[in-house]
Protein backbone atom coordinates (compact mmCIF):
# COMPACT_ATOMS: atom_id res chain seq x y z
CA UNK A 1 0.00 0.00 0.00
CA UNK A 2 2.69 2.60 1.05
CA UNK A 3 4.54 1.49 -2.14
CA UNK A 4 1.53 2.47 -4.31
CA UNK A 5 1.60 6.26 -2.36
CA UNK A 6 -1.37 5.10 -0.33
CA UNK A 7 -1.12 6.51 3.09
CA UNK A 8 -2.14 3.94 5.75
CA UNK A 9 -3.71 5.90 8.75
CA UNK A 10 -4.24 3.95 12.43
CA UNK A 11 -7.27 5.01 13.84
CA UNK A 12 -7.73 3.31 17.04
CA UNK A 13 -9.31 3.94 21.00
CA UNK A 14 -5.75 2.28 22.08
CA UNK A 15 -3.35 4.12 23.98
CA UNK A 16 -0.09 5.23 21.69
CA UNK A 17 2.17 3.28 23.97
CA UNK A 18 -0.24 0.61 23.16
CA UNK A 19 -0.46 0.74 19.50
CA UNK A 20 3.13 1.39 19.13
CA UNK A 21 4.83 -1.22 18.93
CA UNK A 22 2.28 -2.27 15.98
CA UNK A 23 2.63 0.77 14.03
CA UNK A 24 6.76 -0.38 14.21
CA UNK A 25 6.30 -3.51 13.31
CA UNK A 26 4.29 -2.54 9.88
CA UNK A 27 6.89 0.18 9.46
CA UNK A 28 4.11 2.90 9.88
CA UNK A 29 5.10 6.55 10.09
CA UNK A 30 2.13 8.51 9.16
CA UNK A 31 0.58 10.20 12.59
CA UNK A 32 -1.15 7.74 14.46
CA UNK A 33 -4.95 8.91 16.07
CA UNK A 34 -5.49 7.36 19.63
CA UNK A 35 -7.44 7.41 22.17
CA UNK A 36 -10.50 7.73 20.11
CA UNK A 37 -9.38 10.71 18.61
CA UNK A 38 -8.39 12.83 21.66
CA UNK A 39 -4.95 12.61 21.01
CA UNK A 40 -2.67 12.41 17.44
CA UNK A 41 0.93 11.37 17.86
CA UNK A 42 3.46 12.10 15.24
CA UNK A 43 4.77 8.60 15.00
CA UNK A 44 8.48 9.71 13.77
CA UNK A 45 9.04 11.68 16.46
CA UNK A 46 6.61 10.64 19.51
CA UNK A 47 5.37 14.66 19.23
CA UNK A 48 1.92 14.91 20.86
CA UNK A 49 0.18 16.82 17.62
CA UNK A 50 -3.45 16.65 19.43
CA UNK A 51 -4.56 16.36 22.63
CA UNK A 52 -8.28 17.18 23.71
CA UNK A 53 -8.65 15.53 27.44
CA UNK A 54 -12.02 15.76 29.25
CA UNK A 55 -12.16 18.62 31.05
CA UNK A 56 -11.49 17.82 34.91
CA UNK A 57 -14.85 18.55 36.57
CA UNK A 58 -16.76 16.73 33.95
CA UNK A 59 -13.98 13.84 34.24
CA UNK A 60 -15.27 13.69 38.27
CA UNK A 61 -18.95 13.53 37.43
CA UNK A 62 -18.51 10.74 35.04
CA UNK A 63 -16.33 8.40 37.46
CA UNK A 64 -18.98 9.39 40.47
CA UNK A 65 -21.70 7.49 37.81
CA UNK A 66 -19.44 4.87 36.92
CA UNK A 67 -18.23 4.18 40.39
CA UNK A 68 -21.98 4.54 42.05
CA UNK A 69 -22.74 1.86 39.64
CA UNK A 70 -20.47 -0.51 41.07
CA UNK A 71 -18.42 -0.69 37.80
CA UNK A 72 -14.44 -0.58 37.35
CA UNK A 73 -12.79 2.51 36.49
CA UNK A 74 -9.94 2.99 34.39
CA UNK A 75 -8.28 6.66 34.05
CA UNK A 76 -5.22 7.99 31.68
CA UNK A 77 -3.24 10.64 32.56
CA UNK A 78 0.36 11.61 30.11
CA UNK A 79 -0.74 8.10 28.34
CA UNK A 80 -0.10 6.02 31.72
CA UNK A 81 -3.22 3.73 32.92
CA UNK A 82 -4.35 4.54 36.63
CA UNK A 83 -6.71 2.38 38.74
CA UNK A 84 -8.07 2.34 42.52
CA UNK A 85 -7.26 -0.91 43.03
CA UNK A 86 -5.49 -4.11 41.51
CA UNK A 87 -8.69 -6.48 40.49
CA UNK A 88 -9.60 -8.70 37.32
CA UNK A 89 -10.88 -6.32 35.62
CA UNK A 90 -7.74 -3.93 35.66
CA UNK A 91 -6.04 -6.81 34.51
CA UNK A 92 -8.28 -7.65 31.38
CA UNK A 93 -7.25 -3.97 30.25
CA UNK A 94 -4.06 -3.87 31.04
CA UNK A 95 -2.91 -7.63 29.89
CA UNK A 96 -5.40 -6.95 26.54
CA UNK A 97 -3.36 -3.85 25.49
CA UNK A 98 -0.11 -5.13 27.28
CA UNK A 99 1.03 -1.48 29.49
CA UNK A 100 1.34 -0.96 33.42
CA UNK A 101 -1.03 -0.15 35.39
CA UNK A 102 -0.25 2.16 38.17
CA UNK A 103 -2.74 1.48 41.67
CA UNK A 104 -3.48 5.06 43.57
CA UNK A 105 -6.16 4.12 45.64
CA UNK A 106 -8.92 6.41 45.57
CA UNK A 107 -8.65 7.03 41.95
CA UNK A 108 -11.31 10.26 41.92
CA UNK A 109 -9.22 11.56 44.98
CA UNK A 110 -5.77 11.01 43.18
CA UNK A 111 -6.93 12.65 39.84
CA UNK A 112 -5.97 16.54 39.72
CA UNK A 113 -4.98 16.42 36.30
CA UNK A 114 -7.24 16.34 33.05
CA UNK A 115 -7.68 12.88 31.68
CA UNK A 116 -7.23 12.04 28.11
CA UNK A 117 -10.12 9.43 28.54
CA UNK A 118 -11.95 7.53 31.14
CA UNK A 119 -13.19 3.51 30.55
CA UNK A 120 -15.93 1.67 32.69
CA UNK A 121 -14.96 -2.23 32.39
CA UNK A 122 -17.48 -5.20 33.17
CA UNK A 123 -20.32 -7.09 32.06
CA UNK A 124 -21.57 -6.47 28.28
CA UNK A 125 -24.76 -6.53 29.14
CA UNK A 126 -24.38 -4.07 32.15
CA UNK A 127 -22.36 -2.05 30.31
CA UNK A 128 -24.80 -2.16 27.45
CA UNK A 129 -27.44 -0.29 30.55
CA UNK A 130 -25.23 1.88 31.75
CA UNK A 131 -24.50 3.73 28.90
CA UNK A 132 -28.12 3.29 27.69
CA UNK A 133 -28.52 5.92 31.09
CA UNK A 134 -25.34 7.69 30.94
CA UNK A 135 -25.08 8.75 27.01
CA UNK A 136 -28.44 11.47 27.70
CA UNK A 137 -27.04 12.49 30.91
CA UNK A 138 -23.93 13.26 29.26
CA UNK A 139 -25.11 14.46 26.03
CA UNK A 140 -22.82 17.36 24.74
CA UNK A 141 -20.37 17.20 27.47
CA UNK A 142 -19.15 13.85 27.27
CA UNK A 143 -17.84 11.51 24.00
CA UNK A 144 -19.44 8.11 25.75
CA UNK A 145 -19.18 4.75 23.69
CA UNK A 146 -18.18 1.17 23.50
CA UNK A 147 -15.10 0.09 22.09
CA UNK A 148 -15.03 -3.84 22.75
CA UNK A 149 -18.14 -4.98 24.69
CA UNK A 150 -16.90 -5.05 28.32
CA UNK A 151 -15.34 -1.44 27.69
CA UNK A 152 -17.45 1.69 27.92
CA UNK A 153 -15.19 4.57 27.11
CA UNK A 154 -15.62 8.83 27.99
CA UNK A 155 -13.68 11.60 26.28
CA UNK A 156 -14.13 15.25 25.65
CA UNK A 157 -17.39 16.09 23.50
CA UNK A 158 -15.23 16.76 20.51
CA UNK A 159 -13.78 13.90 20.22
CA UNK A 160 -14.42 10.93 18.03
CA UNK A 161 -12.21 8.68 15.59
CA UNK A 162 -13.54 11.11 13.07
CA UNK A 163 -12.65 14.29 14.08
CA UNK A 164 -9.24 12.60 14.72
CA UNK A 165 -9.12 11.99 11.24
CA UNK A 166 -9.99 15.18 10.36
CA UNK A 167 -7.03 16.51 12.13
CA UNK A 168 -4.51 14.23 10.14
CA UNK A 169 -6.22 14.83 6.72
CA UNK A 170 -5.83 19.09 7.32
CA UNK A 171 -2.41 18.55 8.56
CA UNK A 172 -1.11 15.62 5.63
CA UNK A 173 -3.59 17.46 3.02
CA UNK A 174 -5.87 14.92 2.12
CA UNK A 175 -9.71 14.66 2.59
CA UNK A 176 -12.59 12.87 3.57
CA UNK A 177 -13.45 12.18 -0.45
CA UNK A 178 -9.95 10.45 -1.01
CA UNK A 179 -10.54 8.12 1.93
CA UNK A 180 -11.61 4.94 2.39
CA UNK A 181 -12.60 3.85 6.59
CA UNK A 182 -12.27 0.44 7.92
CA UNK A 183 -14.21 -0.17 11.44
CA UNK A 184 -15.74 -3.08 13.02
CA UNK A 185 -16.84 -1.36 16.88
CA UNK A 186 -19.11 1.02 18.23
CA UNK A 187 -16.54 3.44 18.45
CA UNK A 188 -16.00 3.65 14.62
CA UNK A 189 -19.50 5.11 13.81
CA UNK A 190 -17.86 8.62 12.87
CA UNK A 191 -14.96 7.18 11.15
CA UNK A 192 -17.20 5.36 8.56
CA UNK A 193 -19.64 8.43 8.77
CA UNK A 194 -16.30 11.17 7.91
CA UNK A 195 -14.99 8.62 5.17
CA UNK A 196 -16.27 8.84 1.62
CA UNK A 197 -16.64 4.65 1.51
CA UNK A 198 -16.79 3.10 4.74
CA UNK A 199 -15.89 -0.66 5.17
CA UNK A 200 -17.34 -2.92 7.58
CA UNK A 201 -15.20 -6.21 8.30
CA UNK A 202 -18.01 -9.04 9.20
CA UNK A 203 -18.01 -9.48 12.49
CA UNK A 204 -18.77 -5.77 12.89
CA UNK A 205 -21.04 -4.15 15.57
CA UNK A 206 -24.57 -4.12 13.33
CA UNK A 207 -24.33 -0.27 13.55
CA UNK A 208 -21.11 -0.54 11.53
CA UNK A 209 -22.82 -3.41 9.24
CA UNK A 210 -25.36 -0.79 8.38
CA UNK A 211 -23.14 2.07 7.92
CA UNK A 212 -20.59 0.04 5.82
CA UNK A 213 -20.75 0.65 1.70
CA UNK A 214 -18.64 -2.75 1.97
CA UNK A 215 -18.07 -5.43 4.24
CA UNK A 216 -15.16 -8.00 3.26
CA UNK A 217 -14.38 -11.42 5.31
CA UNK A 218 -14.14 -11.55 9.37
CA UNK A 219 -10.90 -10.46 11.29
CA UNK A 220 -10.06 -14.18 11.26
CA UNK A 221 -10.20 -14.58 7.34
CA UNK A 222 -8.01 -11.50 7.16
CA UNK A 223 -11.09 -9.86 5.33
CA UNK A 224 -8.88 -6.07 5.59
CA UNK A 225 -6.13 -7.40 3.80
CA UNK A 226 -8.34 -8.92 0.95
CA UNK A 227 -9.35 -5.10 0.92
CA UNK A 228 -5.79 -4.02 0.41
CA UNK A 229 -5.11 -6.64 -1.93
CA UNK A 230 -8.21 -5.83 -4.31
CA UNK A 231 -7.63 -2.33 -4.22
CA UNK A 232 -3.97 -2.99 -5.18
CA UNK A 233 -5.19 -5.24 -7.90
CA UNK A 234 -7.62 -1.99 -9.44
CA UNK A 235 -4.37 0.00 -9.81
CA UNK A 236 -2.26 -2.74 -11.87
Amino acid sequence: MRAAGTHVIVVTGRMYQSVHRYLLAADLDDPVVCYQGALVVDQKTGEWLRHVPIPLERARDAMDAVIEAGFHLNAYVDDELYVAAETPEAHAYADLNKVEMHVVGDLREWLQEEPTKLVAVGDPHALDELEAVLKPRFAGKLFVSKSLPHFLEFAHPDVSKGSGLQFVADRMGFTSATTVGCGDGENDRELLDWAAYGVAVANAHPEILARADLVVPDVEHEGIAELFETYLDSRA
